[in-house]
Formats: structure tokens, sequence, C-alpha cells
């Protein structure tokens, strides 16, 4: 090794891990290394700049919790987080509901509740009823599919960002019926800003001149025995900011439309008065897994 220069560190690093036992591991930790001295020597980078960016690390990790992963958002407004989504995602069935971003508000834990699920408690907002039904690729229902749900409130935050909601607020986690479909009871969300108090924004988001805005959207994972989990999300056509996301994650194929329904039961889950109210109605199709 001590003949090591710059034409043969790279190679020494990446050949130091070749004892790693798990070969995927091995690989992706030889790949990284070969990357991340790739972009050093193409972008020249000094001393300064390196220890500018692990002093950014450290200050994503300092703001991030057990409740709010700043390394999330990182990942989203770089476009990592949908890139990762489409590796992942099964190019030879292009009818399987597409993945989309995690963000950084997902929380384990939360409760289970009857389907159909009540959420609305005292959330002010529009009322509205998300339905659908999950089916594997040939559109058979999947009655052993779980879902986790999780959204904002209608000052467009998460419980985590305020203290005013209740921890369990606007999420939960349900089952499927016997012919795997799902109801919600919740309220319409809205657009709002990513964190505007971390360093992905003061640091990145916004001396990019970014808005930072997301489009109102609904957060799902839906898994089942057998079948590939999907997180995804689900958009609202006549939000403002579906071509402006700023972590890249609205698909065509999960933009949704809600319509007035003539439907009483619906209506009474929803706590309206008279035979109509506003839903959205999705079909989640999961690809079998590998």
């Amino acid at each position: 090794m001590r003949n090591v220069d710059l034409n043969t560190i790279t190679a020494a690093a990446v050949s130091s891990f070749a004892g790693l036992p798990d070969a995927r591991q091995r690989l992706l930790v030889q790949g990284l290394l070969q990357a991340l001295h790739g972009y050093a020597k193409q972008v020249q980078l000094t001393h300064a700049e390196w220890r500018a960016g692990l002093a950014f690390l450290h200050r994503v990790g300092d703001i991030s919790s057990d409740t709010r992963s700043e390394f999330s958002l990182l990942s989203d407004v770089s476009g990592f987080s949908s890139l990762i989504d489409m590796l992942a995602s099964d190019p030879a069935d292009a009818a399987v509901t597409p993945g989309s971003n995690l963000g950084p508000f997902h929380a384990g834990g939360s409760p289970w509740l009857d389907n159909p699920a009540q959420l609305i408690g005292d959330n002010a907002g529009r009322r509205v009823l998300l339905r659908g039904r999950v089916v594997d690729q040939d559109g058979r229902p999947l009655p052993q599919a779980r879902l986790d749900f999780w959204q904002n409130a209608a000052d467009g935050l998460y419980w985590q960002q305020d203290p005013q909601q209740p921890a369990n607020n606007l999420r939960c986690q349900l089952h499927m019926d016997n012919d795997g479909a799902f109801a919600i009871a919740t309220i319409r969300p809205v657009p709002y800003q990513i964190p505007l108090d971390g360093p992905v924004w003061h640091e990145l988001v916004q001396p990019a001149g970014l808005s930072g805005w997301r489009p109102a959207h609904f957060h799902l994972i839906v898994s089942a025995p057998g079948h590939r989990t999907l997180v995804t999300e689900l958009f609202d056509v006549e939000d403002p900011y579906l071509d402006r996301d700023a972590v890249f994650g609205v698909r065509e194929a999960l933009v949704g439309r809600y319509v007035t329904v003539n439907d009483p039961a619906a209506c009474t889950l929803l706590g309206v008065s008279g035979p109509e109210c506003l839903a959205m109605e999705v079909v989640l199709r999961l690809s079998a897994a590998d």
C-alpha cells in the first residue's frame, strides 16, 4: 500500500473490500466506492468542499428523528427516490401500479382500523371517500392484502409537524375485505411545501430557486403474500403542482379524479347529509414476487 497514488488509489480502495462475504453487499460497496472516487476526480473535489459536504450530512442527521427523516427528503428532492422506484418497477407489465415516494413522514405502527376506515375525526377540510380494490397482475382480488395509509391535514402539515394534531391523525392500517376492496373516509389532501426548517431546504432547494411544493396526495403502502410490496402515492388531477412536484413523484397512472357519487352509504360514512358525496376510486395492481 506504500505506493498508492492518484492512479491506483481507487483500485486499492475497491479491492480492499473484496473480502466482504455477501456478494450483493460486496457489489454495492465496491460500486459505490468506484462512483465516489470517479466523482471526486471529475469535479476535482477540494478539501474545503469535502469537509462542507460532511458537515451538511451531519446537519441532515441532526434534524432527523424517529418520526422525520431528512435523509429521505434529501433522497426525494435529488430524484434518487423516484429513480429507485423506477428501477424496482416491473417493466414487463405496464398495468401494474407504479411506485412513488415514501416521503419523510411515514411512521411505523399506525393503528389498525376496521374496513371501511373512519379517519375524519375533528379534521377540517372537504370530506372525501377513497375507495378501491387491490388485485394481482391478472385483475384477481387479493383479500389477504394490507394497506398502510397516511396523508396531511387541511393546514398542509403531517402530524409530526403539527403539535395540535394527535399522533395518529389521518393514518391507519387496514385489511382488505373478501373482494380485495377497501374504503377510507377522510379529508381531501392539500398541496404543501417540503419542510422549510432543515438543511435540505436552506442549503439546496431554496438556493436553487425552487418552490419546494408538492401536489396534494395520499400515501399508500400495499402488501400481500407472494407479491411485491407497493409504496406509492395517489394524486389529484385538479392540483396546480402536478407538473412541478419538488420530489419527482407524479406518474400519470397515479393521478386520480374526485367524482360526485350518488351513494347514501358512502355519505353516511362521511357524515355528509344527502345522497351525494365526493369520492376517488382506484385499482391498485400488484406484481408477483420474484
